[in-house]
């Protein structure tokens, strides 16, 4: 566990450079769960992620000699981006070492924080073990992103600010993958108040620190696959572990499907951007993940908000589809003129919004004289989808459909029957 009074002396040494953040009442999820909910916004602090706090507070702690050797990183996400910046205002020369896969974008953002960028390695771990190589022979200070009491003691002070915006807070929800986070915050909440419930949450797809929590020992994953990758941790560390173990009351897991869920939820109805590990507490909250009392005051913690927007369009889309307000047609029709005409006309009459139409006449499963038809549709709930397939279907065809992925195919006797008569 990590004293008090370091948590509290890193508030001092982080206060004027680091953001608090927001910690504020949520009333629709409130409402909705019979809880009052706060949501720390961390997706708004520097970097846009937490990880800047306890990087700080290390860089802060280096010694004159320290400083003038430099420090050194591993990490393609937001501790990449804590160092560096950290580094930057200390006038520090930062190595941050990132797997040779990672996007450019993250590439150029870190360089552009003045930190030297050295690709290496095919995934973390590799790039992991390079790092440590390096700091030795170029006598580097290594900036572990958790094994490091000053890195723990900086992402502490997260529930300093919590506790002292909502004082009798009860329930504090924070997402865990290498457990940094989720040490700085237990250590600092037990020591202030014991009676707080600690509800740790990791990614179904990194379930080290979750299985171990459970095995009381540490246990490492073979692989690691999840949309939360701020939480996809493979190895579990021993030094976290210890002090989850003492002070996490519940470990929960999250699968993707609903952190995705809540991506989209806190985007929708928060107009809160955060990222998979950012979203991880508030999915376990959605889906009952944990027991509360009504009325139970939950504070939960969103670690960030940087999310790849290619992930972040895969989610909206696929959430459109889920809630039924996007379906997708595929027709056969004769390839004659007007034919497509009488198609979305029967579309317009059923108030079926048009997004994208796919037409293919060449396809070798076609029969000559045909055309394939894919269209994408704006819809305005499952009544309506069902009320289209209706109207698109009368009492004579053959509708095919597979109605939990909102996929449907109409037949293309049917179709050929109806063009043909309406357009001969």
């Amino acid at each position: 566990m990590v004293d008090l009074n370091k948590i509290i002396q890193a508030k001092r040494t982080i206060n004027d450079f680091v953001y608090k953040t927001p910690f504020a009442l949520a009333p629709k999820l409130s409402k909705l769960y019979g809880a009052e909910v706060y949501l720390k916004s961390e997706n708004l602090q520097r970097t846009g992620a937490y990880k800047i706090r306890g990087a700080y507070n290390k860089i802060a702690h280096l010694t004159d000699e320290e400083r003038a050797h430099g420090v050194i990183a591993a990490s393609a996400g937001n501790h990449a981006q804590g160092v560096a910046m950290s580094a930057q205002k200390f006038g520090v020369h930062a190595v941050i070492v990132m797997p040779e896969a990672t996007p450019l974008l993250k590439v150029s953002g870190t360089k552009a924080l003045g930190a030297e960028i050295i690709l290496q390695g095919d995934n973390f771990d590799e790039a992991y073990a390079f790092a440590l190589e390096y700091a030795k022979e170029h006598n580097l200070t290594f900036v572990h992103p958790f094994n490091d009491e000053f890195v723990q003691a900086g992402q502490g002070t997260i529930a300093l600010e919590m506790i002292e915006e909502v004082a009798d807070l009860e329930y504090i929800v924070v997402p865990v993958g290498g457990g940094g986070l989720a040490t700085g915050v237990c250590s600092c909440a037990k020591q202030i108040n014991p009676d707080i419930k600690i509800i740790a949450v990791a990614a179904k797809g990194a379930p080290a620190m979750h299985d171990s929590f459970v095995a009381k020992k540490p246990l490492n994953s073979k692989s690691v696959r999840t949309i939360a990758d701020g939480i996809a941790v493979r190895d579990t560390s021993e030094i976290t572990l210890s002090t989850i173990i003492e002070c996490v009351d519940e470990f929960v897991q999250v699968d993707d499907e609903e952190i995705a869920s809540a991506i989209l939820y806190l985007l929708e109805q928060q107009k809160i951007i955060v990222e998979g590990a950012g979203a991880a507490g508030v999915a376990a909250l959605m889906n009952a993940k944990f027991a509360f009392p009504a009325g139970a005051k939950i504070g939960i913690i969103l670690s960030g908000g940087n999310i790849d927007v290619q992930m972040l369009n895969i989610i909206i889309e696929k959430g459109l589809i889920k809630s039924h307000r996007k379906m997708t047609i595929n027709v056969t029709l004769v390839d004659k003129p007007g034919a497509l005409t009488g198609l979305t006309e029967i579309l317009r009459r059923a108030n079926a919004n048009i997004v994208k139409i796919d037409y293919d006449r060449f396809s070798t499963k076609l029969d000559y004289g045909d055309a394939s038809i894919t269209i994408t549709l704006e819809t305005k709930g499952l009544e309506h989808q069902e009320r289209l397939i209706k109207r698109t279907s009368p009492g004579r065809s053959k509708t095919q459909g597979m109605i939990s992925g909102r996929f449907y195919k109409i037949s293309s006797e049917f179709v050929k029957f109806i063009f043909a008569r309406e357009f001969a």
